[in-house]
């Protein structure tokens, strides 16, 4: 008995902007940005920077980091974390990329950071 993940289709890597990103709308919650950088590399973060909740999605990608558009915050996309001297973390979820497809964690999509939806 396997315990895989269970793994939701989003888009194909080339859907992602490079440098850029795109946004996933769930049923709850706030919107999760799935980032593309210069080596088709894809990361998934929720979609509000911690320090003021600007929208991450319309920030620059650059190496493995994303500017946030408000304050230029910029917020790793491995860890979802702020920067020094900034501080702070967005929620990060797991991001598979197989046959350039590009899927999300149908659990975390579900269950990761719903309450921050009050806050928006």
């Amino acid at each position: 008995m396997s315990n895989t993940n269970e793994w939701k289709v989003i888009c194909r890597v080339e859907d992602i902007p490079v440098l850029g990103a795109r946004r996933v709308v769930r049923e709850t919650g706030a919107e999760v940005a799935v980032f593309r950088n210069s080596e088709d590399k894809v990361f998934a973060l929720l979609d509000r920077c911690p320090h003021k909740g600007g929208p991450l999605s319309q920030g620059i990608v650059y190496g493995e980091s994303v500017a946030c558009p408000l304050h230029n915050w910029s917020i790793g996309l491995n860890d979802g974390c702020a920067k020094a001297p900034d501080e702070g973390c967005t929620p990060r979820f797991a991001v598979k990329v197989e046959d350039g497809q590009v899927s999300l964690d149908l659990n975390e999509l579900n269950t990761l950071a719903i309450e921050d939806a009050a806050a928006a």
